[in-house]
């Protein structure tokens, strides 16, 4: 049964830029699991980029105007939710190394504070999912961001395995970077698709039905180099599923 609203239940809710582009439907699929889990969203308008693309090329002073631009407008003291580990980690560790030993460090320890991935902050709520889906095995794939800092592989891996239905297969290579890094793809694209080649053979010998990622990123780089290769796993974000599996997709 879904939660009960009330204020003390608000919370921010970013949708990334990649999200705002191509993955509006798991933004929307995202915030429908946060409601059913008793939360009241609040969506601002004037959100943009996280800053990683500026942060990764070496542009720090302008990567601080957006950080102190997103400290301003989630300004309230309530949860910031994002549906990507790897934003996640930009806003809640590297904005710490953005302004270390600056004046606004003590503004963004607090504002890194409130910062959740959506898995972490389900899980906190004590979600618990009737899985009213057919039985179907399934492959996780680990974005770099998510695993080595903001650490948020294992609330999603737990929501999963929660799944009565769902069989997780873990790939072999699982910890290996799928060739994507944002602008590490565009700049080194042989590298790149020598990365999620590997990947996609790592994929296919799983025999599963889905990939699962909650990284849109990642998931654009793979889901593309299936495409090309003619492979009939079905590449789907974390958020789409679980909304598919409980029915309010």
């Amino acid at each position: 049964m879904p939660h009960k609203e009330n204020s003390a239940n608000r919370v921010y809710f970013f949708a990334t830029c990649i999200g705002a582009a191509a993955y509006s439907s798991t933004c929307l699929n995202a915030i429908k699991l946060l409601q059913n889990a008793g939360a009241q969203v609040v969506f601002k308008k004037d959100q943009t980029c996280c800053g990683q693309p500026s942060f990764n090329s070496g542009y720090y002073d302008e990567t601080r105007k957006i950080a102190l631009h997103n400290m301003e407008l989630f300004d309230e003291e309530i949860p910031i939710i994002l549906p990507s580990g790897s934003c996640a980690g930009m806003m809640r560790v590297d904005y710490l190394e953005l302004f270390e030993g600056s004046e606004h460090y003590e503004r963004a320890k607090r504002f890194c504070s409130r910062v959740y991935e959506l898995s972490e902050y389900l899980l906190a709520r004590g979600v618990a999912y009737e899985d009213k889906g057919a039985s179907t095995n399934v492959t996780w794939h680990s974005n770099c961001h998510a695993l080595r800092t903001a650490k948020c592989i294992e609330p999603a891996k737990t929501l999963l395995k929660g799944l009565k239905n769902v069989n997780l297969i873990e790939l072999e290579r699982e910890e290996e970077c799928c060739g994507f890094g944002g602008t590490f793809s565009v700049k080194e694209p042989e590298v790149s698709n020598a990365m999620v080649t590997r990947k996609v053979e790592d994929i296919q010998a799983r025999n599963v039905e889905y990939l699962l990622s909650a990284d849109a990123g990642c998931l654009l780089n793979i889901a593309g180099a299936m495409a090309k290769q003619g492979v009939s796993v079905k590449p789907m974000h974390l958020y789409d599923f679980l909304a598919q599996r409980i029915g309010i997709a």
